[in-house]
């Protein structure tokens, strides 16, 4: 998959870039420069890999894309003369950038639907969307995220009129799945009064009450066989599920005295991935 917007600029010496192979000779190779627009990197012999080969062919195939660290650029020919490296591209920095590009055709396949929808063409859509997006924040498929979790004004305040922006949040919610997280824990109550079983209800009902900062956010307690009940809190923040929990426990504390709750006592359990 290619992109739909490319940058019409130049990269800078330094800058990862991503290139497919286009052609291969004696000294090295042509690759495009997926992210630009009708672009081509060198890429030289001795700046392809640390490791001895014989053959290009041995380390290069046609059409293989890879990260390369633009290492000249020649602005005085016509078109510029790009000099990419791919082995002084650290392992890590590559597996970074080949994500935020996989990133990168996401978020513009989702404008490039939007576009449709709203009946523009992809100059219009890329000067109305996809440019305020980018240059507000370059990972734009961050801020759509932003946006499915905090509402369309986060696209507002990104530079997109408000029409746009609803439609965009719309479109977001379908395509973009938000990954969440959890902190379980269980719950120790007991009352011997005689309504004591009535008590341990309500105090439950109100725990899991107690309001939540947003949508995404979820609080559940569920009995696992007196006196213990099973505490789950999921939210898109870790941050959030913490005060979240610390706010039930402070709550717990009120309501164990209202209640004349005689025993209490929550053990935390695990913390991962929803």
């Amino acid at each position: 998959m290619s992109l739909v917007f490319k940058r019409k600029d130049l990269p800078e010496v330094g800058e990862l870039v991503i290139a497919r192979v286009k052609r291969l000779i004696e000294h090295g190779a042509y690759a495009d420069l997926e992210e630009f627009e009708n672009l081509e990197a060198f890429i030289p012999w001795s700046e392809i890999t640390t490791k001895y080969f014989r053959d290009i062919r041995e380390v290069l195939r046609v059409g293989q894309i890879v990260v390369g660290k633009v290492i000249r650029i020649d602005k005085k020919k016509r078109p510029p003369q790009i000099d990419i490296s791919i082995k002084r591209v650290g392992e890590n920095e590559r597996r970074v950038r080949m994500l935020r590009w996989k990133r990168d055709q996401k978020a513009q396949k989702i404008v490039e639907i939007v576009a449709k929808k709203l009946g523009m063409s992809l100059d219009e859509a890329y000067e109305k969307i996809w440019k305020p997006l980018y240059e507000k924040f370059r990972d734009v498929l961050t801020l759509l995220e932003n946006a499915v979790i905090q509402g369309p004004q986060v696209l507002i305040d990104a530079g997109l009129s408000e029409d746009i922006a609803k439609v965009l949040y719309e479109e977001a919610k379908r395509h973009i799945e938000i990954k969440k997280v959890k902190i379980r824990g269980t719950i120790y109550a007991r009352c011997y009064k005689p309504d004591g079983v009535e008590r341990i209800k309500k105090l439950l009902m109100e725990l899991e009450s107690i309001p939540l900062p947003d949508q995404h956010t979820s609080l559940r307690i569920i009995s696992i066989g007196s006196p213990r009940y099973s505490v789950e809190i999921v939210s898109t923040d870790y941050k959030v599920c913490e005060r979240v929990l610390q706010q039930m426990l402070e709550r717990a504390n009120e309501l164990v005295k209202e209640l004349g709750i005689d025993e209490f006592k929550f053990e935390r359990g695990e913390v991962g991935k929803a």
